[in-house]
């Protein structure tokens, strides 16, 4: 992946700094953001910017110092999410609420930091991609698109990050653009170590994901997934790659969610 120039939002913890971290190590140069990317726990090497991206004008300062400094940009992964805040309010669990208890708050931050966070940041990486024919836009989404997963507003966000991957698809289809959204399994983030109460037999690092993320850019024929829902772990099996501790996560499945 020399040469290869990528933006991974979100990247402070959990899935985008492993996705980070694995597209630095293929040999890609990265830039990571998020509002907390000081303390990340990153390679030196990649670039950490500090972005706020329900900021239109710190996402416009973003992408300015990637092309003063780069040029291009080749890979872009929207990983930036919002809505996962303060899910105990008042001494009460609120993310697992019925629609009509949940908190208007978080309607806002899943679809404005999360949904349009993504589809700013997509506009400007097309601007940069549609003039070399040639890039890669990766929208981690989740499960919930498709089945209910505990929260109505996370499945309808999770649903809007699909559609609009397949949507933006068929308009970049004809400047070889490429737009998928991920699905990570059970990731072993953090927050999900912290809990202590998942089973991890058949989990994933964050880095696996950013393996997964490096394969389809080093796919000279990735416009075949564009507009598709694809699984990390199924495409460990079609590109041949492994975990960083050599075992091979078995893909779910929508009956295994």
């Amino acid at each position: 992946m020399n040469g290869v120039c990528a933006l991974v939002t979100g990247a402070s913890r959990g899935v985008g700094r492993g996705i980070a971290q694995g597209l630095y190590r293929a040999g890609a140069t990265v830039y990571a953001s998020g509002r907390s990317i000081e303390t990340a726990d990153l390679d030196d090497a990649i670039v950490r910017v500090a972005c706020d991206h329900s900021d239109d004008q710190s996402v416009d300062r973003l992408f300015e110092r990637i092309v003063t400094e780069q040029g291009r940009l080749d890979v872009l992964v929207n990983n930036a999410w919002g809505g996962y805040e303060n899910m105990v309010e008042d001494g009460r669990f609120t993310w697992s609420a019925p629609f009509w208890d949940q908190p208007l708050w978080r309607w806002a931050a899943m679809m404005d930091v999360g949904v349009r966070a993504a589809f700013v940041a997509s506009q400007h990486a097309a601007r940069l991609m549609m003039p070399c024919r040639r890039g890669l836009i990766v929208n981690v989404s989740q499960w919930a698109a498709q089945k209910y997963h505990g929260n109505v507003i996370y499945g309808v966000s999770k649903a809007a990050t699909d559609k609009l991957t397949a949507d933006m698809a068929v308009e970049l289809r004809d400047h070889d653009v490429a737009v998928v959204s991920l699905y990570p399994g059970l990731v072993r983030t953090e927050a999900v170590l912290a809990a202590g109460v998942f089973d991890l037999s058949n989990s994933e690092s964050p880095e696996f994901i950013g393996r997964a993320v490096a394969a389809l850019a080093g796919d000279q024929d990735v416009c075949r997934w564009t507009g598709q829902v694809l699984v990390a772990a199924a495409l460990a099996e079609h590109y041949g790659f492994a975990d960083i501790d050599g075992r091979s996560p078995r893909p779910l499945t929508l009956t295994d969610v």
